[in-house]
């Protein structure tokens, strides 16, 4: 059941960083939810979408109502894992992609050490792609510092466990999943294993800062409650780039209104920030997501391409952003519909 703090934000603002940020004035009111308000967001979402954002347009598909069952959740998880790895490989002169078929983990390196951004579905999989990648990459992984957990579904935390132990390595993720990992998982299953404990909380716009590199996290409920969307710089041949990392895409928490709600509010307001930044670069913690593996494929092919296929530039990052607000509102309206 949605708390009352988790509706009101639904609407407006999260209570967590209530005096951060809040609604930019007063909306205008909302035409009452109707199919022809859904085929006006699909449509508008398609739009922005264009001919290259068709993965993240599969946003628009109308989402089950209820959760899937655990059997059926861990019959489709193991068939997501047992998917053949793609190598890892290098997308900017100091980001590593280290992930799976279908979940990321990313690596930046810098001259104190790696921040890893999540940490794959289990110990064997952080063993094999994020040890073996970064080793096959050149780097070595006793100098992974901080493992950033996008948020708190086992995807992404799985191997943090594991990683943290053997290298002393310090687990960042928001107060508000931690405080869901430590009480009642949205999913749990034995394929994942237990979550980390809790160690570094972190609040919407704070900071993490390893050898002249920052991340700044920001708080974009919806995917989860306490989902962080990391923010931070790269290079590449000798330009700068700013990246946004979406931290939760995928609408698979069953009709929850004020959670689509929040979703939407927090893909507007990221697109606000990705104007102010110049924000030029978008990933995914899942590469079907933001298509990684064939932009690391053509980098693998010429490693020197003065155009980077990662710097898909502002105006697609906005276009990313519309589409995936549009999508929830769509999605919010169906539910809307619903007896």
């Amino acid at each position: 059941m949605t708390s009352p703090t988790q509706r009101s934000f639904g609407l407006c603002l999260l209570a967590s960083v209530a005096g951060l940020w809040g609604c930019a004035g007063t909306p205008n009111p909302a035409a009452a939810p109707s199919e022809a308000t859904v085929a006006a967001h699909v449509q508008a979402a398609t739009k922005a979408a264009g001919t290259d954002l068709g993965e993240v347009l599969t946003l628009c598909k109308a989402a089950p109502a209820t959760r899937a069952g655990q059997e059926d959740m861990d019959r489709g998880l193991l068939a997501l894992i047992n998917k053949p790895a793609p190598p890892p490989g290098q997308a900017f002169d100091k980001l590593y992609f280290v992930g799976g078929d279908w979940a990321s983990a990313w690596a930046i390196d810098t001259s104190e050490g790696i921040i890893l951004i999540d940490a794959l579905n289990n110990p064997a999989e952080a063993a094999a792609l994020i040890e073996g990648g970064l080793r096959k990459q050149g780097l070595e992984p006793a100098r992974i510092r901080y493992i950033i957990v996008s948020h708190g579904h086992g995807d992404h935390y799985g191997g943090a466990p594991y990683l943290a132990q053997k290298y002393g390595a310090r687990v960042v993720m928001s107060d508000v999943d931690w405080t869901m990992t430590e009480t009642r998982l949205e999913f749990a299953t034995p394929i994942w294993g237990a979550p980390p404990k809790r160690d570094i909380s972190v609040k919407d716009g704070d900071r993490i800062t390893l050898g002249g590199t920052t991340v700044t996290l920001y708080l974009t409920p919806g995917h989860s409650w306490g989902t962080l969307s990391p923010v931070f710089d790269v290079a590449w041949q000798g330009q700068k780039h700013r990246v946004l990392l979406w931290g939760g895409t995928g609408f698979n928490f069953g009709k929850d209104i004020p959670r689509l709600e929040a979703y939407s509010g927090s893909a507007q307001r990221m697109a606000g920030i990705a104007r102010s930044q110049g924000i030029d670069v978008m990933l995914s913690n899942h590469s079907r997501v933001d298509g990684s593996q064939a932009k690391l494929a053509k980098l693998r092919q010429d490693a020197r391409a003065p155009a980077n296929p990662f710097v898909v530039g502002l105006p697609t990052v906005e276009r990313t952003l519309t589409v995936m607000n549009e999508c929830a509102l769509a999605q919010r309206d169906r539910f809307a519909l619903m007896p």
